[in-house]
């Protein structure tokens, strides 16, 4: 089995909405929410599936803190998941899928593997 670890250009920087989330459909129909902090100009992509909830939604969640870490709270149950780990902040048995971004040439890019 072969394993890739490229880039695939996911959308353009000015499709990102500031201090929020846009979801995105990798080529095997996974989806993927992207969020863009202005503040800080960096993006994080995690898993759109809300394991509590069972729904496609996390890209409407609403970013935040929470401590050190950075979260969306899901627009189901609240659920606070870290964009850094990917970690429910609630439920440690939980977690959604992290992807490393990348912005090149204003082409927003998805480590894929």
């Amino acid at each position: 089995m072969t394993i890739s670890n490229q880039w695939q250009t996911i959308c353009q920087q000015n499709d990102l909405i500031n201090d929020s989330g846009i979801c995105v459909l990798l080529n095997d129909n996974q989806q993927v929410a992207i969020f863009y902090l202005k503040s800080t100009e960096q993006t994080y992509a995690i898993s759109n599936y809300d394991p509590i909830g069972q729904a496609n939604v996390l890209y409407r969640g609403i970013i935040g803190s929470i401590d050190e870490d950075i979260v969306v709270a899901s627009p189901l149950y609240k659920q606070h998941f870290s964009l850094i780990s990917g970690e429910c902040i609630q439920d440690k048995t939980m977690s959604v899928d992290v992807f490393e971004t990348r912005i090149v040439d204003d082409l927003v890019q998805l480590k894929v593997t």
